[in-house]
């Protein structure tokens, strides 16, 4: 290597690695902020909660990594361009694209690590991290509830006034409001004491209660018993409650995660995956479409004689036969049977009516989770172009502002990259609702920016600046100064 290369490749990677800790490290406070509900005031220790956001951060890397190497490269070639390094460089005949060889070749092997990354350590790290999260509940069932407020455990409000022992699983002064949705009634349950226990190989949590007293309201249909408010109430000396872990491990920020196991996936599992599921969705669209065709004839149960078609007649007799059908078919039926038989007819349109939106309801269902998992297959693959895509845009346009430090740089990459994620974002979420091809929805920030890319490519190495002022300026200065010669001529 020779010490130009080694020189550019070194100055690249310092700051490479300064930037991408600093942003890692402010994704990585972004995360404790998100889950601050369950690590602040839980009594975890120190190890439980790196675990916590160890498992978390590898899913951060699609972001931090694209814009490190965006802001690495505007700072790193806007640097040697303000320091003229540059221009000492042309004057040796070293063009821009030869200083940019090692880069390119170090970029390009990073792409590879960024995809084999993408494809085996967050699919397990997104495992681990969702069982972690179960598992804190399951060995410290305590933490799911905080003292002196009411906490939303599955269909329970569970207020304690003081929790006790080694991992808070003694408490004191229970209430607990269970929500039944829908109903106008409440249930009511208050215990001196309490005990929390769970099985690291169970998904419920059980809570024993202790001396206490249940009462739920009683509904009543005469108006004058709702006004006493009548309730019925019964006291226990002991009652078991079990509680559904499954309501404890929501979360409304990760609920697409959770609720779709795609990002666990690498893509040998997702293209297996992509195979039984389109496999069932056409299927069960043919059985949908089957039934559909043939609920007519299962509910009226019979068909009348004169539309069967025999098959001894030929295709013009059939042909005949269909022309004498009268258009008015309620003139063939008797008058006192009419009535009946349109309430048959309009109850059996709404009843196919309803088959036809439930079946479509449960296609578009399988439609969006078949689209996850080709947005979770085609993001593999985008992570490692727009590492490339990054820099083919951070380097030549360092070289054209030529400004390095934390400055213009910072304003350039901020802008580009909020641009990419925002139509990532767009793309991803018209995809998922079938809007465009999943292909589409996530190569479309990378197709929209690769313009861009070539084009500060192609200026940079030319000496082209950002924006050529004389395309609008020249123009402008030759219609001035032909009316400035005009204007004489016409007043002599």
């Amino acid at each position: 290597m020779k010490i130009l290369d080694r020189y550019i490749l070194t100055s690249f990677i310092q700051t490479f690695l300064s930037v991408f800790t600093i942003l890692f490290l402010i994704f990585t406070l972004q995360a404790i902020w998100l889950f601050i509900s369950e690590l602040a005031g839980k009594d975890l220790d120190a190890w439980l909660v790196a675990k916590f956001l160890l498992f978390y951060s590898p899913k951060m890397i699609p972001m931090v990594l694209p814009l490190s190497i965006l802001l690495a490269s505007i700072m790193t070639f806007g640097s040697f361009a303000e320091n003229y390094e540059f221009a000492a460089m042309k004057s040796s005949g070293i063009s821009l694209n030869r200083a940019m060889r090692s880069l390119i070749i170090f970029i390009f092997g990073l792409s590879i690590v960024a995809f084999f990354f993408a494809n085996n350590v967050i699919p397990k790290a997104e495992y681990k991290f969702l069982n972690l999260r179960k598992n804190i509940i399951q060995r410290k069932p305590a933490m799911a509830i905080v003292e002196g407020q009411f906490n939303a455990v599955g269909s329970f409000n569970i207020k304690v006034e003081k929790k006790s022992g080694e991992n808070g699983e003694k408490l004191t002064g229970v209430t607990i409001h269970k929500r039944k949705p829908g109903a106008a009634n409440a249930t009511i349950i208050r215990s001196k004491t309490g005990l929390l226990s769970s099985n690291e190989k169970s998904n419920l949590l059980q809570l024993e209660l202790f001396d206490g007293y249940y009462y739920e309201e009683v509904n009543s249909n005469n108006p004058a018993e709702r006004e006493k408010m009548p309730f019925a109430k019964s006291s226990f000396s002991k009652q078991i409650m079990n509680i559904d872990l499954t309501a404890l491990n929501s979360n409304d920020e990760d609920s697409e995660q959770i609720a779709h196991t795609n990002n666990m996936l690498n893509v040998s599992e997702l293209r297996y995956t992509l195979d039984s599921l389109e496999t069932n969705y056409t299927k069960d669209a043919n059985s949908i479409a089957s039934n559909i065709a043939m609920r007519p004839v299962s509910v009226i149960g019979y068909e009348p004689k004169s539309f069967k078609k025999k098959a001894s007649e030929t295709p013009k007799a059939q042909s005949a036969k269909k022309d004498t059908i009268p258009q008015d078919l309620l003139a063939i039926v008797k008058k006192e049977d009419r009535l009946r038989i349109l309430d048959f007819a309009a109850n059996n349109v709404s009843s196919t009516d309803y088959v036809v939106t439930s079946g479509k309801n449960e296609l578009f269902e399988k439609i969006k989770n078949i689209n996850n998992h080709l947005l979770a297959l085609y993001d593999k693959y985008v992570i490692a172009f727009a590492c490339i895509l990054m820099f083919f845009i951070g380097a030549p346009l360092g070289a054209i502002i030529r400004k390095g430090g934390l400055g213009l740089p910072i304003v350039f990459a901020v802008l580009i990259f909020i641009i990419f994620h925002f139509i990532n974002t767009f793309g991803r979420k018209m995809a998922q609702e079938n809007g465009i091809p999943p292909f589409l929805g996530s190569w479309m920030s990378s197709f929209i920016l690769s313009p861009l890319a070539v084009l500060l490519t192609y200026r940079a190495t030319n000496d082209i600046g950002l924006i050529s002022f004389d395309n609008f300026i020249m123009p402008l200065q030759k219609a001035f100064n032909k009316i400035l010669k005009i204007k004489p001529k016409q007043e002599a």
